[in-house]
């Protein structure tokens, strides 16, 4: 396997495959540089890759028929040398496959357990289904996205990635640095909507203390006011406008070229304002108005799609993005780091790609390894 590079460099990670929030926090910890194998299900007992829209890459996949006690105890061994164990499947699953943690840990005292649910480990909702739009729904987050008259779903971007990748990250990292006090490994409880109604801390924050108003579009950074918004352009591109200070709006104003009554904060000619601002907006091109606030401290930018972000000329100054060989320019993992810079990423492997590989290099014994392929306990692809 490739040496890692990165400040989690010696870091090793068994990671079960499931979908979304559990496979990127994987993948962050992989290319920040720790050592993290993919458990996958053998092609036979479905695809594993439903739903993983790329998050796969970075790190060797390993098939094993976890239906099988051969197959969980090669699990095991490999979570006796790891310092965490990553799964990210519901409540009392990996209790029944004989890999939770009342297993794992008298096993491996020092390991890390973390944990990816919607609902967490327990509470009335733990054993139901869900998916970022129901877990930002009772976390608060749902209802401060969208228009006025109607909460808007920000993608899975605030429950699923956000409450719950970066949460899970965070807990597991903290984990390991309380390990280097105590010597004993934890497990790791992360919610979605646990992390999705942390998010909203300043705004409860701000709530208490008379600053926002309980409703959408009537806040000062949910589009409520005519200087923080998204506007349409000629061409049917937008902009997006966000001049809180005073000065970055006194320049806004100027280069907009507008007239407005009133000042910045003047309430009753706000929508006099947001419908110059808008009407002016019309009169050209995103292009155009993009070469006109590039270079200012306007707090102007072009709304890009998700086609047209890599070539950006921030991202492509920066190296945001990374070629991974087919041709589709993927983001790099963040933060970065002046000292321990990450390796390369790696594209995804298929399901079972590194089996032999990846266990031979672990010291199980290769007639036990060819034992198993041939029992179709492992799988090599």
């Amino acid at each position: 396997m490739t040496q890692r590079r990165g400040p989690l460099a010696g870091l090793t990670v068994v990671e079960l495959a499931g979908i979304g929030p559990a496979p990127y926090a994987a993948m962050l910890l992989a290319e920040l540089g720790a050592d993290v194998v993919r458990i996958d299900r053998p092609p036979a007992h479905g695809n594993p890759q439903v739903g993983l829209a790329g998050l796969d890459r970075s790190r060797p996949s390993v098939a094993v028929d976890l239906k099988t006690d051969e197959g969980v105890e090669v699990v095991r061994r490999l979570a006796d040398a790891a310092d965490v164990f990553i799964e990210g499947l519901r409540p009392g699953v990996t209790e029944r496959l004989g890999l939770g943690p009342e297993v794992l840990l008298p096993r491996n005292p020092r390991l890390v357990y973390g944990r990816m649910t919607g609902w967490g480990q327990d509470g009335p909702l733990a054993r139901r289904a869900g998916h970022d739009i129901t877990y930002a729904a009772i976390s608060g987050a749902l209802h401060v996205s969208g228009p006025a008259d109607q909460p808007m779903p920000p993608a899975n971007l605030v429950a699923d990635f956000g409450g719950g990748s970066l949460f899970l990250v965070m807990g597991v990292l903290a984990a390991l640095h309380a390990r280097e006090r105590t010597g004993a490994g934890q497990v790791v409880d992360a919610a979605m909507v646990d992390g999705a109604a942390s998010l909203t801390s300043m705004l409860h924050g701000m709530l208490a203390a008379g600053q926002w108003v309980d409703a959408r579009r009537a806040n000062v950074i949910d589009g409520g006011r005519p200087y923080y918004d998204t506007y349409a352009c000629a061409d049917g591109g937008h902009m997006a406008v966000g001049c809180l200070e005073p000065q970055f709006y006194e320049e806004f104003v100027r280069l907009l070229e507008v007239e407005l009554e009133g000042g910045q904060d003047d309430r009753e000619h706000w929508e006099q304002h947001r419908a110059a601002i808008a009407a002016r907006f019309l009169t050209r091109s995103r292009a155009e108005w993009t070469a006109i606030f590039t270079d200012t401290d306007a707090c102007v930018a072009p709304v890009l799609a998700l086609s047209e972000v890599a070539d950006h000329p921030h991202h492509r100054a920066r190296d945001t993005f990374v070629d991974l060989g087919d041709g589709h320019r993927m983001p790099r993992v963040a933060p970065r780091f002046s000292a321990t810079p990450p390796g390369e990423p790696t594209p995804g492997r298929a399901p079972g790609a590194d089996t032999t590989a990846y266990l031979l290099e672990k010291g199980f014994d290769p007639e036990q390894v060819r034992d198993l392929l041939t029992a179709g306990v492992l799988h090599q692809a």
